[in-house]
């Protein structure tokens, strides 16, 4: 982070939302690269897969899901609604670039359905309840994204518990850095945009 200090509050506002930004539209190739290159076991013609629970395997590309919904909201909160739908837009986009020709319709849909909840949820409760705003919204995301992309891609809903619980570690995982930007914020007096 950058020093309190040294920078104005509209200066932090930006370099901050321009990280969280670059960082949201990164998670699209690193959760395509982590499917087919980190796991605890990489399936023949098959994604790579690490456990999420006891005896619970998902993809491992899910961590990064579950990171791009709470890099979303503090986009939205650094740089507006309108940086934060036009991150969704290009989110949108870098799926349907690389996701795989037999997924992409599946991956796209699935990141514009549950990026969409997670903008309409956070929306309303973000000025009130950072923490709470960021978990909610992420949460109903992660299961959007999960149902619409394993029924979209394969009709069936089989792995829909690890898909959950793996984009959930990851939201829970934020959760401390979410309090800790709303304490730092409010010491600051920088108000959500």
């Amino acid at each position: 982070m950058i020093d309190d200090d040294m920078i104005d509050n509209e200066s932090r506002r930006r370099i901050e939302g321009w990280t969280f930004l670059v960082l949201f539209c990164l998670t699209i190739p690193a959760a395509n690269w982590m499917i087919g290159n980190v796991g605890t076991v990489c399936l023949a013609n098959g994604p790579c897969v690490l456990p999420v629970a006891p005896g619970i395997m998902a993809p491992s590309g899910v961590l990064m899901v579950g990171a791009a919904l709470v890099l979303r909201d503090l986009v939205q909160r650094r740089l507006g609604a309108a940086f934060g739908l036009g991150a969704i837009a290009v989110g949108a986009a870098i799926s349907w670039a690389l996701a795989p020709a037999a997924l992409v319709i599946a991956s796209t849909a699935a990141f514009l359905l549950s990026e969409f909840a997670d903008f309409a949820v956070y929306t309303p409760l973000s000025r009130r309840r950072l923490v709470l705003a960021v978990l909610a919204s992420s949460v109903v995301g992660l299961v959007v994204d999960s149902l619409a992309f394993l029924w979209l891609a394969f009709g069936s809903l089989e792995f829909l518990e690890g898909q959950v619980l793996g984009k959930l570690w990851m939201v829970l995982i934020a959760m401390p850095l979410i309090a800790y930007l709303r304490r730092r914020d409010e010491r600051l007096g920088l108000a959500p945009t």
